[in-house]
This record gives C-alpha cells, structure tokens and sequence, in this order.
C-alpha cells in the first residue's frame, strides 16, 4: 500500500449548518468514489456562516476529517479560543502572531500511516489583520517539516488571485499542492505547476449556489443597496460541495493529478 500515490482529498469553506449536514450526507460517498487517505476542509465558516465553534469542529473531525483549516474568522466565535490550543487537528493561519494560541501547521499520520504536513496561510492583500508575511512564514515550515512528510498540502486563505498565484510559484516544486479558500466560488484553473505542484486559486465552498458566497441573497443584495451591515444567514437550500482530490506521487513528493469537484446536492 505505502508503494501507491498519496491521495488527498480537500474539501472547500463549509457555510453554517447547510453546508455541515451536506458535508455529512456526502462524504461516504467521497470516500467510497476518490478512496482519499487523508481529509482536509476548510471550516472557518461552519458556524452560522461566522467561525467555528469546539461543538462543531468536534462534529467536524467525527465525520473522518482529519485536519480543519480557516482563515480570518477563526476567532469570531470567542468559544474557539481556548478550544484551538488542544486540538492540534485545527489549525489557525500559520502566518498569525506566535502570541495567540493554536497551532498553523502539523504534520499528520493518514490512513496508511504516511505523514502529510498540512499549512494554514492567510494572505495579505486586501485583508484586514496582522498576519505576516506567508511567503517568508511559508519557507520556514517548509524547511522544519519538507524531511518529515510524505506529502506537503498548503490552505492558502486569500482574497487576490495575484496574491495566490504568486506564492503557488514561489513554493512550486517545495510542496504537494497549494490550493486557495476565502472566496468561495470553485475557479477553473487547476493545474500541476512545472516543478510539480498541484494548484487551484479557489477550492470554492459547501454553500448553496443560488447565494452570495454562501449568505442569503436577499441580505447580501440589501447590504449593497443601502450600505447597512447586516447579519450573515447561510442560506440554506440548493446547496453544492466542492473540492478537489489531489494526487501525490508517493516517491517524489510532488503531485500527478489534481481533479475539482462539484456535487449539487438536490
């Protein structure tokens, strides 16, 4: 088995409630169809569309998920923050001040027992926060981790395309895939990189498809009329998944495949 390629499958930014029991009616299928030996999603929206909470992300892991990824809202429900320094299996963006807690990266056994290191990253471009550079973040925990994994996966939460694609190539042949979350719209360009990288600027969401990134339309389409905040509701039906699985050669480190998926759930 350990002579086989690593297959890894990612699911994108999963928005509240909808997108938690779709997650669960659809994943034995997923594993059933891709046979990935490892699971990663992004779960900085899973609840009420804002953050994370330790009930949900312990719903989560239970599904057979084995690492969370998130981005910014990590810390928007407050719950999460004294969860997050004991589950090393959610990860906050590496690229955070080294005085919050949790942890950004780890590397994780799978299913066969191979090593996979897992990145969190958060991008900087038309972001708010603090978050340091994760071109020069990413560099160091690729040198701490590259001789211990057997594949290397990079969550890249990021509002620019430039911004992702810019440190897709600049980690090109250092790591297994890079793929990007945040804006949860699944694009069209993923691709094996010439040093052998596996990349997609967005994974995209488990959120409905007749939405505004995962919210209720009609409270979007106001917010832009009137320019009032609003409360973010997920709305709650019509409701797809998107991923990608990606295929690491088990020798070389580096990726072969990388295939999008899309499941309209109704």
């Amino acid at each position: 088995m350990l002579d086989k390629d690593i297959k890894i499958l990612f699911i994108g930014d999963i928005i509240g409630k909808p997108g938690r029991l779709v997650v669960k009616d659809l994943i034995g299928d997923l594993v059933s169809r891709y046979e990935p030996e490892f699971i990663i999603a992004n779960g900085e929206n899973a609840a009420h569309g804002m953050g994370i909470t330790p009930d949900i992300a312990e719903f989560i892991l239970e599904l057979g998920i084995d690492v969370i990824t998130s981005g910014n809202h990590i810390w928007d429900q407050r719950s999460i923050i004294p969860y997050i320094s004991g589950r090393p299996e959610l990860l906050r963006p590496a690229n955070y001040s080294s005085l919050v807690p949790g942890v950004g990266y780890g590397i994780f056994n799978s299913r066969f027992a191979r090593k996979i290191g897992v990145i969190n990253l958060e991008g900087r471009v038309f972001m708010k926060g603090f978050a340091e550079s994760p071109f020069v973040v990413a560099k160091d925990i690729i040198k701490k981790i590259s001789g211990h994994s057997d594949a290397i996966v990079i969550d890249f939460h990021a509002e620019a395309t430039s911004e992702k694609e810019a440190l897709a190539l600049y980690l090109d042949g250092e790591v297994s895939a890079l793929v990007g979350t945040h804006t949860h719209v699944q694009t069209n360009d993923s691709m094996i990189l010439p040093e052998g990288t596996a990349y997609i600027t967005d994974v995209g969401m488990v959120g409905s498809k007749y939405s505004v990134v995962g919210t209720n339309k009609d409270i979007a389409i106001k917010r832009y009329l009137t320019g009032m905040p609003d409360k973010f509701i997920p709305e709650e039906k019509n409701i797809i998944l998107n991923g990608v699985l990606i295929v690491v050669d088990n020798k070389t480190k580096l990726s072969k495949d990388i295939q999008k998926i899309y499941i309209d759930s109704h």
